[in-house]
């Protein structure tokens, strides 16, 4: 099996995280999608993040029984800060029989060569990289099997999603509606 691996912090998921996913295994040979949640990115503070199991149940609840997509908590039981070729590395030896896909934003780029080990992940995975505003191809690093995939771009952010509910905002429709609901009923965002 072929499956993309979609890393983030989803804090929420919404709507632009599902139609990248969606139009990854549609529209590329994946056969799967696995939303990996990280419990903490080392390129972001953690005062922000919901707990780690709420993000996931975030994420469950957005992709429901739809068999293409997999909420994945496995950077839970691995040291923390998560870094992507420490869950590769692991991931690669529990399921040899799968072949593993990083998909990542183009605004990742920028910082690519700071990523922990980045040459051993271009030399070892594919990626299947969408683009986001201002995207120069020219930033691709020349010697990475990377592919561009023109996922339709939707401008929504998490961040976008939790000022707006912490303001008072109505912004459901940006996320799958089970989503919105669960944050509705846990009261998530609703303080800054």
């Amino acid at each position: 099996m072929k499956i993309g691996l979609y890393f983030g912090s989803f804090n929420p998921i919404h709507i632009g995280h599902l139609a990248i996913a969606n139009y990854m295994v549609e529209f590329t040979d994946l056969d799967s999608l696995w939303f990996v949640v990280s419990p903490q990115n080392p390129f972001k503070t953690k005062k922000s993040l919901l707990p780690e199991y709420q993000r996931l149940e975030l994420v469950n609840q957005a992709i429901g029984d739809d068999f293409r997509f997999k909420a994945s908590n496995i950077e839970f039981r691995l040291p923390k800060p998560s870094y992507t070729i420490d869950t590769l590395t692991y991931l690669k030896e529990a399921y040899p029989n799968h072949q593993f896909v990083l998909i990542m934003g183009s605004d990742n780029l920028k910082s690519f060569d700071k990523w922990k080990n980045y040459q051993q992940l271009i030399e070892q995975y594919p990626i299947l990289v969408y683009p986001r505003p201002g995207f120069d191809e020219s930033t691709m690093p020349t010697d990475a099997d990377m592919t561009i995939v023109n996922a339709p771009f939707i401008e929504v952010s998490s961040s976008f999603i939790r000022d707006s509910i912490a303001g008072g905002k109505d912004v459901s429709f940006f996320m799958h509606p089970n989503t919105a609901n669960y944050i509705s009923e846990m009261h998530f965002y609703e303080k800054k």
